[in-house]
């Protein structure tokens, strides 16, 4: 019994060492997206695995037999010109219950192309994956997961928003 309570102790003092090197973000966050010379709200969500960025008129090419994706911003009508960036590779995500018919499809996910962007929030920049999906119909053009997270260092407090400010880097080529 001594030694599982030494234990504990233990873990209960190491806990908050491991949390005080982890930034503290709110459930929203500006986001800025310097590839796209873009500052975009978003929402952060740990039921997420992956980042997604609303996009329409979405297209794969091939440019020098290398794979293209080209698209369009779904964010407002001031991004009328199309965006072209290499494909990282084809994403599978889990269609909810409500997403699909099963008589009339039996695919339980939906392919999606992913980008990879420079996202900086708060002071800090990180290369992240981005999956394209039509989100106008959401609040917020751009969602960061899980994973995005985790490359942040982030712990999300969710009775906080815009706790980050402003983004306040640039893009690392």
């Amino acid at each position: 019994m001594r030694r599982a309570a030494s234990a504990l102790l233990c873990f209960c003092l190491a806990a908050p060492l491991a949390a005080a090197e982890k930034t503290i973000y709110g459930l929203n966050e500006y986001v800025g997206l310097p590839n796209l010379d873009l500052l975009v709200a978003a929402k952060l969500d740990t039921g997420a695995k992956t980042a997604s960025l609303s996009a329409t008129d979405i297209e794969r090419f091939k440019r020098d037999g290398e794979s293209w994706v080209r698209f369009y911003l779904a964010i407002d009508d001031a991004h009328e010109h199309p965006i072209e960036l290499p494909l990282a590779r084809i994403s599978k995500i889990k269609r909810r219950a409500g997403d699909y018919d099963p008589e009339e499809d039996a695919k339980t996910y939906t392919a999606r192309p992913v980008i990879e962007l420079d996202m900086c929030m708060g002071g800090q920049v990180r290369l992240i994956e981005v999956n394209l999906t039509d989100r106008s119909t959401f609040q917020y053009p751009l969602l960061i997961g899980s994973e995005a997270l985790k490359n942040f260092d982030a712990l999300i407090d969710p009775s906080l928003k815009y706790s980050a400010g402003k983004p306040a880097c640039v893009a690392h080529n």
